[in-house]
């Protein structure tokens, strides 16, 4: 594994993590901001890896899929309960509070969805 720093992918990383703050802060539907918050945030994650990682896009993917999963899995067993955080607003943001396999799907459509950008750009090497 090699670092490096991409100044795009940072500048990504940026814009999707502030609109991740926007949508956690003042959206409260039914559809933007537990999917496209999903989705958003495995590119969000993809993105600051490949800010500082040379790799491959499919081991970049595949290595944010399953930080989003491994999160997912902490809601499955109640990590935030379990840690005594559950009155804390931060952590139940970050890292949520309740597992579901339609957030699975999300982070894997997401990825899927930064494969086929990274594909059509030519860069999927």
């Amino acid at each position: 594994m090699k670092f490096t720093f991409r100044r795009g992918y940072f500048l990504l990383t940026v814009l999707l993590l502030l609109i991740e703050v926007v949508i956690g802060l003042y959206v409260h539907d039914r559809i933007i901001r537990p999917y496209v918050g999903d989705l958003l945030v495995v590119m969000l994650v993809y993105c600051f890896l490949k800010s500082f990682i040379a790799s491959p896009t499919p081991v970049l993917a595949a290595v944010a899929l399953a930080i989003a999963y491994l999160v997912e899995a902490s809601q499955y067993v109640g990590l935030v309960r379990q840690l005594g955080l559950q009155d804390s607003r931060a952590a139940r943001l970050i890292l949520g509070s309740s597992f579901s396999w339609l957030d699975m799907l999300t982070y894997t459509l997401g990825i899927l969805l930064v494969i086929g950008l990274e594909k059509r750009r030519g860069n999927l090497r």
